[in-house]
């Protein structure tokens, strides 16, 4: 059995209004890819979903038990994950599957091995003045931190080969696996290179999960990982 070049992780919480049009989306892209959905216990009817999309090896699904939060998922999707490439698609439509080919095209060129895609440089739809803030103080403190210069360390698009992904050895839980991602790249020596993507934010009622403490926890995860936990 050949190994896809492409991986596409598609994490879910109770994302069943999206998450048909989102599979669509990505199956839709001209990409040697496979699709690893992973249901964090969800309460509507996302698994009902994930099992009818199942399609022999390109869409596959697994279920966690209770909910255990985004990193969890990741997780369980890198253990099932046989691509060469892994990148992480959010199931709620604020990124879009469209922007694979920008994603993908400085690893095909070799031109880097680690891609972000930055919601700074393109056009975007923000949910608030008070989240875009948040995430520029997470990405400032990030390059302050770690001598970088990223515009968008909290970025959902982080594409990079699966034995990187895997040699991470990441630990969070919840939306602080992005700071932890980050932290470990720069930490190994990895240089990011980011590319332009579009976005467009859900409101809370649409269903937005982040919050300012998720802000506080990033903060946090990446001041822990540059001064204490000494092994990346």
């Amino acid at each position: 059995m050949t190994a896809p070049y492409l991986s596409v992780l598609i994490p879910a919480y109770n994302e069943g209004r999206t998450l048909e049009r989102v599979i669509d989306a990505v199956l839709k892209v001209p990409e040697d890819l496979e699709i690893v959905l992973v249901d964090d216990g969800s309460s509507d009817d996302t698994w009902a979903v994930m099992e009818s999309r199942v399609d022999g090896d390109r869409v596959r699904s697994v279920r966690h038990d209770v909910n255990r939060g985004k990193g969890a998922a990741i997780r369980t999707g890198l253990t099932h994950a046989r691509g060469h490439i892994v990148l992480i698609q959010d199931a709620d439509l604020e990124y879009s599957p469209d922007d694979y080919g920008t994603l993908l095209e400085p690893l095909k060129a070799e031109r880097a091995t680690i891609v972000y895609g930055s919601r700074s440089f393109s056009s975007h739809a923000a949910y608030s003045y008070w989240y875009v803030m948040g995430n520029r103080l997470v990405t400032l403190v990030t390059n302050v931190l770690y001598n970088c210069y990223l515009s968008d360390m909290e970025t959902g698009y982080k594409v990079m080969p699966l034995d990187v992904a895997r040699s991470l050895d990441l630990r969070a839980n919840g939306f602080e696996l992005e700071p932890e991602i980050t932290a470990k790249l720069l930490r190994l020596g990895h240089r990011i290179f980011e590319v332009p993507v579009t976005y467009t934010a859900r409101s809370r009622e649409e269903g937005k999960k982040l919050t300012a403490m998720d802000g506080v926890k990033a903060v946090m995860t990446l001041l822990r990982y540059r001064f204490w936990n000494h092994r990346p």
